[in-house]
This record gives structure tokens, sequence and C-alpha cells, in this order.
């Protein structure tokens, strides 16, 4: 498996943004910015972004906790407190500087996507709203119809604003009827959208290996698709 690494970056406000990184043993066919989990960067994150690279994008996943210096919460932390304090601007701003992280390493705009788990599902279909990407996944997350935070805006009000092909996959931990809404309104974007819900997949995909192989697919084929 490729192993990741940890760079830090500036940015404008002065703080240090952590990114962990997984660059192909090979041909680089794109650039990926991928969005963690409530926890922050996981094993498991750190897997995915690896898993992505041998597919030959170069992943890179912004440490959207970093202002508070967290990379990965502790056994003992709640995820809920760290989550109510994302804000739209400052995952823009985290998001903005991976992506220019992507094109200094000659990753053209058109071929740079970014994909979202659980949380970070949510707040890559925000970015998706906001940027002119060439691709976008969310993979779980919640705030369809009331906000992660307070600074964060229900997903319904911006998902028509798409401005990126968006592709959501969500497990039985989001009610159906939240999904259908969601459907609903990213039905009436500019954009080619698409929807699918797993029953029975549990939070983060974690209880039904097959659904979580067949989103895995999915996603993989979406940015086949539109990141070429």
């Amino acid at each position: 498996m490729i192993q990741t690494r940890t760079e830090t970056i500036a940015l404008t406000d002065g703080t240090g943004l952590r990114l962990t990184v997984a660059e192909p043993d090979n041909v680089v066919r794109g650039g990926l910015v991928f969005l963690h989990e409530a926890r922050g960067i996981t094993e498991r994150v750190r897997k995915l972004c690896s898993s992505l690279a041998e597919e030959g994008w170069l992943t890179v996943a912004p440490h959207l906790y970093h202002r508070d210096g967290t990379d990965e919460l502790a056994d003992d932390q709640c995820e809920h407190e760290q989550v109510r304090k994302l804000s739209g601007e400052s995952v823009l701003a985290d998001t903005d500087a991976a992506f220019l992280w992507l094109t200094d390493r000659g990753v053209p705009a058109d071929r740079q996507g970014i994909m979202g788990f659980d949380i970070g599902g949510s707040a890559a279909l925000v970015v998706a709203s906001s940027r002119s990407l060439g691709a976008a996944v969310s993979v779980g997350g919640s705030g369809i119809l009331d906000p992660l935070s307070a600074a964060l805006p229900p997903l319904v009000e911006v998902a028509g604003e798409l401005a990126c092909p968006w592709l959501g996959l969500y497990g039985d931990d989001v009610e159906t009827g939240e999904v259908d809404k969601l459907r609903e309104v990213t039905d009436a974007a500019e954009v080619a959208t698409d929807v699918f819900r797993y029953p029975g997949a549990g939070h983060r995909f974690d209880l039904d290996a097959d659904a979580a192989a067949e989103a895995w697919r999915r996603a993989r084929n979406w940015f086949d698709l539109h990141l070429r």
C-alpha cells in the first residue's frame, strides 16, 4: 500500500495547514482533495487516501481541525463539539489551499476533484456548490436539513447551486426523507448529479461490506467519467 506523508503549508490567516498526502507511484491521472471523517485524520482516512493514490490520483487531505492543533480526536474527545466549530469560510479556505497545492504540482483544474467521508461528505457538497471543479463525491454526512454547525448552511440550501458533477452516497444513518429531499434539490442543478442510499450500511458504511464495496466502485467510476 502507498504510504502517506504529512506536509504543512502557510495560510494567509497566519496559520499552518497540515496536509496528509498520498502520491501515486506511477502516472498521475489527476488530483483529489479528500475531506476527513468527524474524528479527523484517522487510520481509515489514510487508507482511503492511499487507495485513491493507487488508482492514480494524487490525493491530499487537509486537516480541517488544524486551527485547534488537532489531527485526530482522542477517545475522550467529543466529535460533535469539534464539528460545531467548522464554518463554510474555514472549509473553503482549507480546500482552496489544497487545490492550489495540486495546481502547483501540475494538476490542471479540470482534473481536480473533491471527495468527502462522513462530515467530510457534507463539507464536500458545500465546496462543490461554491467552486468550479471537475467532480465531487460525498460519502455520507448529515446536515442536510439541519446544519452541522451555526456557520455551515443546510445542504438543501446550497445543493441546487452545484458547480460540478456531484455524486452522493448515503448509509441508513441518514433518513430516507432527507436523502429524497437532497435528491430532489440536486436533480434541479445544472450539472450531472446522482444520489444513492444503502439501507443497512450503517454509519460510515461500517455494517455492510458489500454496500461499502459497491459505493467505492461508484465513486471511482464517477471520477473516471468526469476527470478526464
